[in-house]
């Protein structure tokens, strides 16, 4: 375990970790020669204090969507920016992290905090070396902040999302928006509170040492933090609920145990392949497609489990559960669902012949989401057998997949597919994959529970097949 701490991360990785570290180190040569002749008029133990406090707010960070995290470290770093010399902030910034992940996280995560603040005390200094006048008001100080809090995080929320980029090939702005577009706002409010707390710290309030004004004000900044873990809390409350109806959809039909799982897995897989590894793609793919059956709930069992062939009626109403299911999950548009996992649900059974349902669309008519997850659900289908339909070996599902591109799937998917495929990864054989979950070993990279759906996609009713 040690031993992997040491290991090198790939090329461009280490370059932005190293250019960031240079950076830092630049800059805060730069302020130590520019600055330097300004004495420190804090003792050791005010130091100490605000450090402490650097510490523990590091200590009660949030956990992010992608790989980060969010802390209210910004604003005793500006704190310090307000009552030190330049200097002194970005050392401090730089010295006080701990991780017990790889050498170049840690050293990663303290340049960029050093290099964000070395920028937002460079900023306050020009406005207090600039002074800003409104008639006879001075602007220097609540301008400098919120300047100084824009800097920092713009340089911290770029070095953050740069590396997450480069480490996990998801795309730039997708990163930026899932971690910190939803939180900006929040943030630059907050800053005001560091010149607050710095001028509280300089003009005791309570005995005759500003620490106790400064530790008073640490009970709204804890609790204002809530806001920000409360927005993760609620989207892990959202995956939970989504499980407990993948749950109750598989307790209705035994027989497709662990197919939404399977499906998801096979489809983030196929996702992350035809999108050059891109994660965060990948990872919408999988929670759309443990959702793509979810309108079967609304179908009776009694037409859901029918061993023998479907009248027109009932064989409608079975391909209704694809309008079902984005109907059933309306009241969470644009809340906890984006298009994508309507599209997933909505189209998962369209053709590229344009034979499929509901809305009979060819080609690249159909989201691209949604003939991914269509191609993982007819492989799953498959190779899970039903009561009227014995499973097929892997080998010849392949085979029916390969057949069928062009007619009922995008051949370029079947190509990926294809691929995928010969490298036997555990979703290929359905016994290996039902035997490892079982065993709670998974291969995915990011390994969540799911549940099942179909395959070649009959138009008229009749005998049961698989793209029901």
């Amino acid at each position: 375990m040690a031993f992997k701490r040491l290991e090198p991360p790939p090329p461009r990785v280490l370059f932005l970790v190293l250019s960031a570290f240079l950076g830092f180190l630049a800059l805060e040569g730069f302020l130590l020669w520019a600055y330097g002749n300004i004495p420190l008029r804090l003792s050791l133990l005010d130091l100490l204090f605000w450090g402490a406090l650097m510490l523990w707010s590091v200590y009660v960070r949030v956990p992010l969507p992608l790989s980060a995290s969010m802390s209210q470290f910004f604003i005793f770093a500006l704190a310090l920016v307000v009552i030190t010399p330049p200097w002194v902030s970005p050392m401090l910034s730089f010295a006080l992290q701990w991780s017990g992940k790889a050498w170049y996280k840690n050293l990663f995560n303290r340049s960029q905090n050093g290099l964000a603040t070395a920028l937002a005390a460079l900023v306050w200094q020009f406005f207090q070396q600039n002074p800003l006048y409104l008639g006879s008001w001075n602007l220097s100080a609540g301008m400098g902040i919120a300047a100084a809090s824009l800097a920092f995080f713009l340089a911290n929320t770029t070095l953050v999302t740069t590396a997450i980029h480069l480490a996990n090939n998801v795309p730039w702005r997708e990163a930026w928006r899932k971690n910190f577009s939803w939180l900006a706002l929040s943030y630059l409010l907050l800053s005001p509170i560091a010149l607050l707390l710095a001028r509280a710290y300089e003009t005791p309030l309570l005995g005759n040492w500003g620490g106790w004004t400064v530790l008073f004000f640490l009970i709204p900044l804890y609790y204002s933090r809530f806001y920000w873990d409360e927005k993760v809390r609620l989207e892990q409350a959202f995956d939970t609920t989504l499980e407990l109806l993948m749950n109750a959809l598989e307790a209705k039909d035994p027989m497709t145990r662990l197919h939404s799982e399977r499906v998801a897995d096979i489809a983030r897989d196929l996702a992350r392949k035809v999108k050059d590894g891109d994660e965060a793609y990948a990872q919408a793919i999988y929670r759309a497609a443990r959702l793509h059956d979810i309108g079967k709930i609304a179908i009776p069992e009694a037409v859901l489990l029918k061993p023998g062939s479907l009248t027109p009626e009932e064989f409608a109403l079975i391909q209704s559960h694809t309008t079902k299911g984005a109907e059933l999950l309306s009241p969470a548009r644009k809340v906890a669902f984006d298009q994508l996992v309507y599209n997933v649900i909505l189209h998962h059974h369209e053709r590229w012949d344009g034979r499929g349902y509901p809305k009979r669309l060819a080609g690249h008519e159909i989201p691209e989401e949604a003939r991914i997850v269509g191609l993982a659900d007819a492989y799953e289908a498959m190779t899970a057998g039903r009561p009227y339909r014995k499973a097929k070996t892997p080998e010849e599902a392949l085979r029916e997949v390969q057949e069928l591109s062009g007619h009922q799937f995008d051949p370029r998917l079947v190509e990926a597919f294809t691929e995928l495929w010969a490298q036997n990864p555990i979703w290929r054989d359905r016994h290996a994959y039902l035997a490892a979950k079982e065993g709670s070993v998974s291969r995915s990279t990011f390994s969540q529970p799911s549940s099942a759906s179909a395959s070649p996609s009959p138009s008229e009713p009749g005998p049961r097949t698989s793209e029901e």
